[in-house]
C-alpha cells in the first residue's frame, strides 16, 4: 500500500496585503476567486491582470456588426470588446484580431478558444493596427465591414510591473509593447538629448513642465520605475508644483509612445484605413490622450472632405459618469467613428 501524500498549504504572502505582483493570485485568476474579483470592482477598482472593456454599448451601436460579416479587432487586448463582437457576428461571421504583444496575445487566444470561438469563427494575428492591410490579405480578405481599434495599454500590460508601464510598483524600465524587439525605455532615456526629450514630452502628453524634467532626464540611467519616478519628483518637488503625480503620469506616457513609436503606426493604420473598409464599412477609433485624439479628429475630417466617408462623428462620445465610477480608467476615453 503506498504511502499517503501529506497535505500541503497554498502558499501565501505575509501580511493582510501582497506586496509583489506576483502573488496576487486571487486576482490573477479571476475564474478561482469570483468573490475577490467582485469586490475589487464593486470599489470602483480594475482587479490586477485583469481588463474590463470600455464602451463596450457605444461601441456596439456605432459598428452595429451583423452575422455573416468580417470584422478586425485592431487591438485584441483582453478580447474583452473582441467577444462582444464576435457574439453580433455569428453564424458566419469572422474577426480577426491584431495584437503586437507576444505574451497576451497566446493567452486571450486561448481564452477565446475555451469560449467556444473556433478558427472557423476567430484568428489571432501578431501585428500592431498599422498591419491591418496585412492581416486581411493574408487570411483572403479584400477587406472589413467592422474595424475597431481601442488605442489603450491594457490592464494586464499597465498592472504588471515587469512592463515597466506603471510606477504603481517598481519594475524594470522596459515598456515595450513587444518586449523582443526595440529599445527600452531605460536605454531610449540615456541615448535621447534634451532637445528630443522636450519635443517628446510637449508631443505626447502635453508635459507643463517638459523643460526642467528634460534637462534632468535626457542622457541619464534608470534601471527601475521607481529610479524615473523619483527623479520627477525631485524636479517638481524643487519648482513647488503640487501636480507630481500627473506629471508622472504624463512622463511615462510620453516615453512609452515614443519607444514603441505609436503616433507612426497610428498614422499608417489612418492611411490604410479607407481601402481596408469595405463599401458601407465602420470603423469605431477609442483614443485616451489628446495626441491620439487630434490625429483621430483631423484624419477623419479631412478624409470626409475627400469623400473617403460618408459619415463621420462630428462629435466626439464619451463614457457614462456611470461607466467612469465604475471604470475610472475610462474617464479619459474619447470614441470617434467614421462610415465608409
Amino acid at each position: 500500500m503506498s504511502e499517503p501524500i501529506p497535505h500541503r498549504r497554498r502558499p501565501r504572502y505575509a501580511g493582510k496585503y501582497p506586496r509583489r505582483f506576483e502573488d496576487k493570485y486571487k486576482e490573477l485568476d479571476p475564474s478561482k476567486n469570483p468573490e475577490t474579483i467582485a469586490k475589487v470592482l464593486a470599489s470602483g477598482k480594475t482587479p490586477a491582470g485583469t481588463h474590463v472593456p470600455i464602451m463596450v454599448t457605444e461601441i456596439l451601436d456605432v459598428l452595429a456588426p451583423k452575422p455573416g460579416e468580417t470584422a478586425v479587432d485592431c487591438t485584441l487586448g483582453h478580447g474583452g470588446h473582441a467577444r462582444r463582437i464576435l457574439e453580433r457576428l455569428m453564424p458566419d461571421g469572422h474577426l480577426i484580431g491584431l495584437d503586437v504583444d507576444p505574451l497576451e496575445l497566446p493567452r486571450t487566444e486561448s481564452t477565446l478558444r475555451s469560449e467556444g470561438f473556433g478558427a472557423d469563427v476567430f484568428t489571432a494575428y501578431k501585428s500592431n493596427y498599422a498591419g491591418i492591410s496585412a492581416a486581411l490579405a493574408a487570411h483572403g480578405y479584400a477587406g472589413a465591414d467592422v474595424i475597431l481599434a481601442d488605442l489603450g495599454v491594457s490592464s494586464m500590460q499597465l498592472d504588471n510591473p515587469l512592463r515597466g508601464f506603471s510606477n504603481k510598483r517598481p519594475g524594470p524600465l522596459d515598456m515595450r509593447l513587444n518586449p523582443n524587439r526595440g529599445l527600452t525605455a531605460a536605454q531610449w532615456l540615456e541615448r535621447t538629448t534634451p532637445e528630443k526629450l522636450l519635443e517628446t514630452l510637449q508631443e505626447n502628453a502635453d508635459e507643463p513642465h517638459a523643460a526642467a524634467l528634460a534637462s534632468a532626464l535626457a542622457g541619464k540611467s534608470f534601471s527601475l520605475t521607481s529610479d524615473l519616478t523619483n527623479v520627477i519628483r525631485e524636479v517638481l518637488k524643487a519648482r513647488a508644483t503640487e501636480d507630481q503625480d500627473k506629471s508622472v503620469r504624463r512622463t511615462f506616457q510620453a516615453i512609452r509612445i515614443a519607444v514603441n513609436e505609436e503616433f507612426t503606426a497610428l498614422e499608417a493604420f489612418l492611411r490604410a484605413l479607407p481601402t481596408a473598409l469595405n463599401e458601407g464599412g465602420r470603423v469605431a477609433i477609442l483614443t485616451f490622450h489628446s495626441g491620439e485624439d487630434r490625429r483621430v479628429k483631423k484624419y477623419f475630417q479631412t478624409a470626409f472632405r475627400d469623400g473617403l466617408y460618408k459619415k463621420i462623428a462630428f462629435e466626439v462620445i464619451r463614457p457614462s459618469a456611470e461607466e467612469c465610477r465604475a471604470n475610472p480608467r475610462a474617464t479619459s476615453a474619447k470614441l470617434r467613428w467614421a462610415c465608409k
